[in-house]
């Protein structure tokens, strides 16, 4: 293995000692205050409500539209109306749609990753959720071999040998680095939403997306894992009313993501992704004030 390869090999996972109650509130503190600099704002809890109110103010929807959109500034006009779209017609020009699962292996197989592993979806936000460090290679050998009742996945990688083959639309006037998601039929990433906003590219395959608006989280029983990001134990594919009555309330939108589709999700939508297919994705997201809050001054963060 070339130096460059063992330079990229992800930090060892190692167990620590459990912080204690003021620890651990400093340091949300900390990283709180980082988050809001970061994204140009006073608070990430006014952040928080102010995308909770602007939801209550959007018209209902039962599907996700599919649109055309010719540059960023069409983009952005869209996107402050605060809802979901599809965007056709940009991510198959990517040098990467052309990459097949073959070529995966035989380039990158040395390319070290972490796998989810075991039961990653009920521990999903959890922060000693199962994880195994292996090669691209293991992680395909280990698809292949299909032993697991829940396939492992490759979620939320950063994989730079890939970065030169996406050439994403600048939409965003600052955005985290692209995030890969690789894994077979099956691979589930449960109920969450993030405070930012996102662009998620599909690449090869297709998958089904479940949305909620950022105000029926009154409904769907959050959990903080940090500021910026909330899970749900509900699960619209197989609804538990007895356990989470209020989901009863919840809108829940179905997407169907195909290959060369991009899928903006504003902030603080809930949002359920599984793989219908071997499925490999990419996404973005902004840091910076959302734009569905784009009028709102207040919230602006003002230095110096």
């Amino acid at each position: 293995m070339s130096k460059e390869r063992k330079e990229r090999k992800p930090p060892p996972l190692q167990a620590s000692r459990p912080a204690s109650a003021e620890e651990a509130a400093v340091k949300r503190r900390e990283r709180e205050q980082r988050d809001a600099q970061v994204r140009g704002v006073t608070s990430i809890q006014e952040m928080r409500d102010a995308i909770r109110r602007a939801g209550r103010a959007l018209p209902t929807i039962s599907e996700v539209p599919r649109v055309r959109v010719a540059d960023a500034a069409a983009f952005r006009a869209r996107a402050a109306e605060g809802l979901p779209f599809l965007i056709t017609g940009h991510v198959n020009r990517w040098p990467l749609c052309a990459l097949t699962p073959q070529v995966l292996r035989d380039r990158f197989s040395e390319v070290q990753v972490r796998a989810r592993v075991g039961d990653y979806i009920n521990t999903a936000f959890a922060a000693d959720r199962a994880m195994r460090d292996m090669s691209m290679g293991e992680y395909l050998d280990l698809v292949a071999a299909g032993t697991s009742d829940l396939p492992p996945y490759l979620g939320n990688l950063e994989l730079r040998e890939l970065n030169s083959m996406c050439h994403w639309p600048t939409y965003f006037d600052k955005m985290g680095p692209p995030r890969f998601w690789l894994g077979p039929a099956g691979t589930v990433t449960p109920l969450h939403c993030d405070y930012d906003d996102n662009i998620f590219a599909q690449i090869w395959g297709t998958k089904r997306i479940f949305l909620s608006p950022p105000h029926h989280d009154e409904f769907l029983y959050p959990n903080e894992a940090n500021a910026i990001l909330f899970g749900s134990p509900f699960d619209p594919e197989a609804p538990d009313f007895d356990r989470f009555p209020l989901a009863r309330q919840a809108t829940m939108i179905e997407c169907i993501v195909n290959p060369g589709d991009m899928l903006y999700v504003p902030a603080g939508w809930y949002h359920q992704v599984r793989a219908l297919t071997f499925s490999l994705s990419s996404n973005r997201w902004a840091r910076s004030l959302p734009f569905a809050l784009s009028g709102d001054d207040s919230l602006r963060r003002v230095d110096g």
